[in-house]
């Protein structure tokens, strides 16, 4: 298709009399100056000079308008009858300039009438078209615009032809049925599909985003096999969070256009980091049992168990029965699939498995020692089982084995991300050991790593020793709360709360106290306690709402009402507290979206 584009024409300026000149070569710069500040009896006196040798749109547009700011009616009236006799080439432009001199006057047929007359003379020729388009642009008369590049279109028979200034124009004048349409057609175009999505978005979460659904769901209904209606209602389906119904159209796209999985391959990597873990493993298996022979076989069979695996880890108590048959499930692809790059990361996946959930660290290690062996050609790889045996040896109580294998993947990977990780899982170490001043030391160097998500992690480490320890010198206390951090990591959750249980009858005027009623309450959701969790999270809002952990305790709060107690009433009232309390908690936007679902609104 040829996009042709008004502004295009704006920049290259439209010829009159054949003296035209570009807008970016303003024909009289002290014209102009005095345009812009509005002293339009100078700048009209400076353009009626220039117009004595060189005609322009925009020159002709500029002196009219002067002219009727300056109530010089007549004067303007003169010069448009004189133009329009001697110059038929370009009628159309001098007819919208006497429409445009008449609407300043009562009589609105004349408007009409020049109008209509420079339509028709523009229909001579599609670049007069678009040129009428320009000047009706100018003179702010957006649906004759609309009408002109109509025209023009109709010239050029060329149906999508300058699809994005119609859209612009149609927008502008609130026919958004019409706006949607042209949108539509530059959707098909992969160029244009940024600001198409761009412009959409602007509707989503608003009275109009009703409209949008229907049109949607409208073009697919009336022609299924134009690929770019369902990639766009895929596409709005992912904005509202819709990961199900957004399946549902990707596998009958996928049935009816025989697309090898492909689209519902990628939706499934786009709901598994959205959290969406049971739409993702639906789409990976749908992939892995429709196309057992094709290219993605492999990587979706892995994928739709290790999306399950993510469920079932996020759901709490962990059923120890769970991780034992996604275990089953990672032998079984290994046996059919073999061990090889594609499948690889199953056997990291069973190795951390095995150390986590099923307290089998030895098994851990002779898994992860097979997979190095495996995988000694990718790099990469080989490091990331050296951090998970470094993890696996920390849960084994030997932290001298742990930083050994951290450090061979920081000197590995010096400044990759992965290094970044090692480092970081190195300052952990040292913060488990209650060596505060060392971890101190890597986490400053840490907070300029080029991960945002290692960077953040780092300074929240780092401050959260700082604050509890500069008025604490013994550093007692935090060495406590560190132990019961490795504790955590692992998995010794039952030791964890009883020595969380002494140290806030012992600290209970200590600036970790709010520390410690939120590791408790994250503690207590992971035993699956959750009455008690949101008792150490009221206390949190009651006794230190204030503090940094005040708007972290009221949304968890929120969330565990909304999901797990499933009391949208409360739940709201919280969220609702969080956006009047916390106006610029990182958790607003999040809070309010809930807060407006819950009470179903139109937007969420």
């Amino acid at each position: 298709m040829k996009y042709r584009f008004v502004n295009i024409l704006i920049c290259l300026g439209l010829l009159l009399n054949g003296g035209f000149v570009s807008y970016g070569q303003s024909p009289s710069d002290l014209a102009d100056e005095y345009y812009k500040k509005d002293e339009f009896d100078k700048a009209a006196n400076e353009y009626a000079r220039v117009l004595k040798t060189q005609v322009s749109w925009p020159i002709a547009f500029r002196y009219v308008n002067s002219l009727t700011k300056i109530n010089k009616l007549d004067e303007a009236e003169k010069y448009l009858k004189r133009q329009t006799r001697s110059d038929n080439d370009n009628l159309h432009l001098f007819e919208i300039l006497t429409g445009f001199l008449a609407s300043k006057k009562p009589d609105s047929l004349e408007v009409s009438k020049h109008f209509n007359a420079a339509i028709k003379s523009a229909q001579k020729s599609t670049s007069r078209a678009e040129q009428a388009a320009v000047a009706f642009s100018d003179i702010s008369e957006p649906k004759w615009a609309i009408t002109a590049l109509l025209s023009a279109r109709e010239q050029n028979k060329e149906a999508t032809a300058y699809s994005e200034e119609l859209a612009s124009l149609y927008r502008s004048t609130g026919q958004n049925e019409k706006w949607l349409g042209e949108l539509f057609t530059l959707n098909r175009f992969p160029e244009k599909r940024e600001k198409v999505m761009a412009a959409l978005q602007g509707v989503i979460n608003t009275k109009e985003e009703e409209m949008l659904e229907k049109a949607l769901y409208s073009r697919v209904q009336q022609d299924p096999n134009e690929l770019s209606y369902t990639e766009l209602l895929t596409w709005y389906l992912v904005q509202k969070q819709k990961f199900s119904r957004a399946l549902l159209q990707e596998k009958a796209t996928d049935r009816r256009l025989k697309l090898n999985g492909s689209r519902v391959y990628d939706l499934g990597n786009i709901a598994l980091n959205n959290k969406e873990y049971k739409t993702a493993a639906e789409a990976f298996d749908y992939v892995a049992s429709n196309y057992p022979q094709g290219q993605l076989y492999p990587f979706a069979r892995r994928l739709t168990i290790n999306a399950r695996e993510e469920q079932i880890k996020n759901t709490y108590p962990v059923d120890p029965s769970e991780i034992r048959k996604l275990i089953a499930s990672y032998q079984s692809m290994l046996q059919e699939i073999g061990s090889n790059a594609k499948t690889l990361e199953a056997l990291r996946s069973t190795a951390n498995l095995y150390a986590n959930y099923l307290d089998q660290k030895d098994t851990a290690l002779t898994v992860l020692d097979l997979a190095i062996e495996l995988g000694k050609s990718d790099r990469n790889f080989v490091d990331k089982c050296k951090l998970d045996k470094g993890d696996i040896y920390l849960l084994k109580n030997e932290p001298w084995e742990s930083t050994l294998l951290y450090s061979q993947v920081e000197k590995s990977q010096r400044e990759e991300p992965l290094g970044h990780e090692a480092k970081l899982k190195n300052a952990k170490l040292q913060y488990y050991s209650g060596n505060f001043a060392l971890a101190k030391d890597i986490l400053n160097i840490l907070k300029l790593a080029t991960s945002r998500e290692i960077a953040n992690d780092a300074e929240q480490l780092g401050l959260l020793i700082q604050d509890n320890t500069e008025m604490d010198s013994s550093g007692a206390a935090m060495r406590e709360y560190a132990a019961v951090e490795l504790m955590l990591f692992q998995n010794k959750l039952d030791e964890a709360v009883n020595a969380l249980n002494g140290m806030q009858k012992k600290y209970s005027s200590h600036m970790l106290a709010d520390e410690i009623f939120w590791l408790r309450a994250n503690t207590y959701l992971k035993q699956g306690n959750v009455d008690e969790a949101l008792k150490d999270l009221q206390q949190i809002t009651a006794s230190h709402g204030s503090d940094i952990l005040g708007d972290d305790a009221l949304f968890l709060q929120g969330k565990i009402f909304e999901e797990r107690k499933k009391d949208k009433t409360q739940a709201m009232a919280l969220y609702q507290k969080l956006l009047t309390d916390h106006s610029g908690s990182i958790y607003v936007a999040e809070a309010r979206k809930r807060f407006r679902l819950l009470r179903g609104d139109v937007i969420n």
